[in-house]
């Protein structure tokens, strides 16, 4: 029998939440399951799920008590003989719970925990969830800090496509798009423009850098609500010659093959998918250690992991790397390892769809 997995996504917007989402949808889906999404009209995920060839029903789901919302979750429950329902955001966490106790049908109820943020409430992983999925271990100690029960909370870390972020396989475009030599230093950092990004620690941290590499060039990939306050540092410390804000892109492997080193100095992180992203391309990372990036960067092997909040030792990490390509290379090489064994896409899908089918008492 076919197991049949309803994923949830209050949220509109589109993100690495999402985009986990519609990974591991198509991905369970190539493993035989029957998949679906109930997600938001008008919501970033939905047209990328139907373009990805998943069936995907929309309704509003204003707040957590939403009547029609759990009404209509109920209905589709029965309709579509669901087996799992897999929510991924509060409101449509209660919507789901909720629904199972309306419906005839009662699905396993699992509740990804996508985020490094407290929480505000336990009352939805304790008694409307009956597995929790959390990125990262780190994820998964805070939850069980807050009373969840440890034999309730799974560990699936985000997958990587190995194939898509493949170093043999993608063009390196970016110097030659920003008419720079082969030779010039390139660091790059793919994030939000979020202030908890940590996009203005890396800012102070490169006057350091030019001082010994007055070549080097920083490109910011992303957009966000911090864009102009960093434009403004950018103009204040005189650096617009060497910091290059590309804005959101669509072409993330090739401008990783590009850099010589990805940094991050994010201040709070789950996972560090962009991380991952950069390691499977080979390139040596910088990341703050906090969170689950501890996870994700083993110090001094794959990259280096820094004290948040201090960018002259920041700055230091970068000098190392770029002066030394060999230490650069073996880094890449580790982080690459690393992806191959721990991050893929088909790691995720794979102890996805074996989570289901244990606690749902369902084979394929």
């Amino acid at each position: 029998m076919t197991i049949k997995v309803l994923h949830t996504e209050s949220s509109p917007g589109w993100g690495g939440q999402e985009n986990r989402i519609l990974n591991e949808c198509i991905g369970i889906q190539k493993l035989g399951a029957k998949v679906f999404i109930l997600c938001q009209p008008e919501s970033g995920l939905a047209k990328k799920a139907q373009d990805a060839g998943i069936e995907v029903f929309m309704h509003p789901m204003r707040k957590s008590y939403d009547i029609k919302a759990i009404y209509y979750t109920a209905r589709l429950i029965h309709k579509l003989n669901i087996d799992v329902v897999n929510t991924h955001s509060g409101k449509d966490t209660y919507i789901a719970g909720f629904a199972r106790k309306l419906s005839k049908k009662h699905p396993l109820i699992v509740r990804t925990r996508h985020l490094a943020l407290p929480i505000t409430s336990t009352f939805s992983y304790k008694y409307l969830s009956d597995i929790i999925v959390t990125v990262s271990e780190y994820v998964r100690n805070y939850l069980i800090s807050r009373g969840i029960k440890p034999e309730k909370v799974f560990t699936v870390p985000t997958g990587i496509d190995i194939e898509k972020f493949n170093p043999d396989k993608v063009k390196a475009s970016l110097r030659e798009k920003l008419g720079l030599s082969k030779n010039t230093p390139l660091i790059g950092t793919v994030a939000v423009l979020r202030k908890k990004k940590g996009h203005h620690i890396l800012l102070e941290a490169i006057p350091e850098v030019l001082r010994e590499i007055p070549e080097a060039i920083f490109v910011f990939v992303g957009d966000g609500p911090q864009r102009k306050n960093i434009e403004e540092k950018i103009k204040q410390y005189g650096l617009s010659k060497n910091v290059i804000m590309l804005g959101h892109r669509n072409d993330i492997p090739q401008i990783l093959n590009s850099i010589d080193l990805f940094i991050l100095p994010t201040l709070q992180e789950a996972l560090g998918t962009s991380f991952l992203e950069a390691m499977a391309m080979g390139k040596p990372v910088i990341g703050s250690d906090v969170d689950g990036v501890r996870e994700v960067i083993d110090n001094g092997v794959n990259g280096y992991l820094v004290s948040p909040n201090e960018p002259r030792l920041l700055a230091s990490k970068i000098l190392e790397i770029l002066k030394e390509p060999n230490l650069a290379y073996k880094m890449g090489q580790a982080g690459r390892k690393k992806v191959e064994n721990k991050y893929t896409l088909e790691h995720m899908c794979k102890s996805m769809l074996d989570l289901y089918l244990q606690y749902s008492n369902k084979t394929l």
